[in-house]
């Protein structure tokens, strides 16, 4: 059992500690193992250390103190084992200040359970419903006074179906509930115009629109009762200063920093934690946008919040029962049919397909849009795009420009000699720090990269062409092809070993991350290419950068390139 830092006597400090509620101790044969509602602890070391615990829940369950202290001076081994053993209570919140007025549940998890006792008692939650006698309404009532409240419901306009939780008359807080016989939600706390905005979005995303047909089947007690309990803890919480439930644990459907809203099922009974990104309406308590991702795992984890099944915004890209060799692929459904995304992994076509599925929809008649994980992701894009319009006035190289380069080879040997594709290949310099690679294939559409080194874009004109060539079966309206945009991410914070050189995928997505700034110095001179972020009025644009996403609008390059 390691010391934790103990700036006084942590003993003579206990006389007025206790534990909290609900706090679980178990005996092992050489320590104890704590667990509290939100942490737990595993000492461990020391035979003595449940006979230690038995001395100290003496004192903690109202035990003569002043005994404890003479039988462990100032000094003493048995006061050191003590302090220490103090030191990890309170570490990990397993302890809190005499507060036997206070309700168990806040001194289960209040910092300061008086303080909570003394919000919750001076609050006066209103329930605002067009239908006060609704067993849901009803039921949040009684979930409020159950918890110490004294709440009050009004008859108010809401849309149907839909209870307003609110911490008082006037007040800028509120939580949302609705329940049809087929399942319910429950906003995030918000503004009473915040959560009316998100609960007629949620009821139409989740289709749980109360109808006509509602009204002869009753919605499950159990249901109901769920969502009403659900509702009246979100609200107690931020009154009180507890963290949301939304919150606690460890649940991956979650994004920090993004609003969070409990998706509940009838049949079978279950609920879930949703993340929520959706439009927020300005004011002074509007959340900031997320960071951008600065790693792939975190680009991926923001692209699940966004293809969420249940409150996401876009479908989710996935490989389903496409072959991943010899190329990674993924697809999604897009406007007018499905599109097919390619890469040299499967993380990366995914991502891929995420930002391509997003610009499809943004893109108008008048303007188009890039988008990326970062800002530098999105630019990358839209600038290799545009400097394929004007690849043409490149200069041309020999093959000695890429020969060598592991990468080129295996992908043109794989094009050319596993797939036995006829094949025709050219590559040019278009500007300091700029090559473009075309592989053209009899029946099929030419396909161009751009890339910091001839290499690196024989290499993914390459890949592109084997993608066409083993897709040439599958249905699909559009293809989107690799590039080097985001290696970037791929490579953040990884540690490559000596061995791993640009024959290995990770190592060569690496050196591309290296390449990456002088390219795209280079392109934005070649293509003078102009962008700025896209206006934020579509729902989809602000739920991307709400994800930390970036979403740029592409305006026409003095070379005539939009894209």
């Amino acid at each position: 059992m390691t010391a934790p830092a103990v700036v006084s006597d942590a003993l003579d400090g206990l006389a007025r500690a206790r534990l909290r509620p609900g706090v679980g101790v178990t005996p092992l044969r050489a320590g104890l193992h704590l667990r509290g509602w939100r942490s737990s602890v595993t000492l461990e070391g020391s035979p003595a250390l449940p006979a230690l615990w038995q001395l100290l829940a003496e004192v903690l369950a109202g035990g003569d103190h002043a005994a404890l202290t003479d039988r462990a001076p100032v000094g003493s081994p048995l006061r050191a084992a003590l302090n220490t053993l103090v030191g990890h209570l309170r570490e990990h919140d397993l302890l809190t200040g005499p507060a036997e007025d206070a309700p168990a549940w806040l001194r289960v998890g209040a910092a300061d359970p008086v303080a909570a006792a003394a919000d919750l008692a001076a609050a006066r939650p209103q329930l605002r419903t067009t239908d006060p006698a609704s067993p849901l309404a009803r039921a949040a009532a009684q979930a409020l006074v159950r918890a110490g409240a004294a709440p009050a419901t009004v008859a108010a306009p809401t849309a149907d179906g839909l209870v307003l939780l609110t911490a008082g008359p006037g007040s800028a807080t509120a939580v949302g509930v609705a329940a049809t016989p087929a399942g319910g939600f429950v906003t995030a706390p918000g503004t009473p115009a915040q959560v009316a905005a998100d609960a007629e979005a949620l009821a139409a995303r989740l289709g749980l629109v109360p109808t006509a047909a509602d009204e002869a089947s009753p919605t499950p007690a159990a249901l109901t009762a769920l969502l009403a309990g659900a509702a009246a803890h979100r609200l107690l919480c931020a009154l009180t200063g507890l963290p949301d439930p939304a919150t606690e644990g460890e649940d991956h459907h979650v994004l920090a920093g993004l609003p969070a809203v409990l998706v509940v099922d009838a049949a079978p009974l279950r609920s879930s934690w949703r993340s929520w990104p959706a439009p927020r309406l300005p004011g002074p308590d509007t959340s900031a946008p997320l960071d951008p991702p600065d790693t792939l795992a975190r680009a991926l984890h923001r692209l699940a919040a966004l293809t969420d099944g249940r409150v996401g915004v876009l479908p989710a890209p996935e490989p389903g029962t496409l072959s991943q060799l010899p190329v990674a692929r993924a697809r999604c459904p897009v406007p007018g049919g499905t599109l097919l995304a390619a890469a040299v992994r499967t993380d990366l076509a995914r991502l891929d397909a995420l930002c391509r599925g997003a610009e499809l929809r943004l893109d108008t008649a008048e303007s188009t849009t890039a988008v990326g994980a970062t800002p530098d992701h999105a630019l990358g894009r839209a600038l290799r795009r545009a400097a394929t319009a004007v690849a043409a006035g490149g200069t041309p190289l020999p093959v000695r420009s890429w020969a060598g380069h592991p990468q080129a080879e295996h992908w043109w040997r794989t094009l050319t000699a596993e797939l036995g594709r006829p094949a025709e290949l050219g590559v040019t310099r278009l500007a300091p720090g700029g090559h473009t690679a075309t592989v053209r294939v009899p029946g099929r559409p030419p396909v161009t990269a751009v890339e910091a080194t001839a290499g690196d874009a024989v290499a993914f004109a390459a890949l592109g062409a084997v993608a066409q060539a083993v897709s040439a079966e599958l249905t699909f309206r559009h293809l989107s092809l690799p590039s080097g945009a985001g290696a970037a991410l791929v490579a953040a914070g990884l540690e490559l070993t000596a061995w791993e050189d640009e024959g290995w995928t990770t190592g060569w997505l690496t050196g591309i991350a290296a390449r990456e700034p002088a390219l795209l110095a280079g392109l934005c001179e070649l293509t003078g290419l102009t962008v700025r972020p896209a206006d934020p009025a579509p729902a989809l644009a602000e739920a991307l950068r709400a994800c930390g996403f970036t979403v740029l609008a592409v305006r026409p390059t003095t070379n005539g390139a939009t894209r």
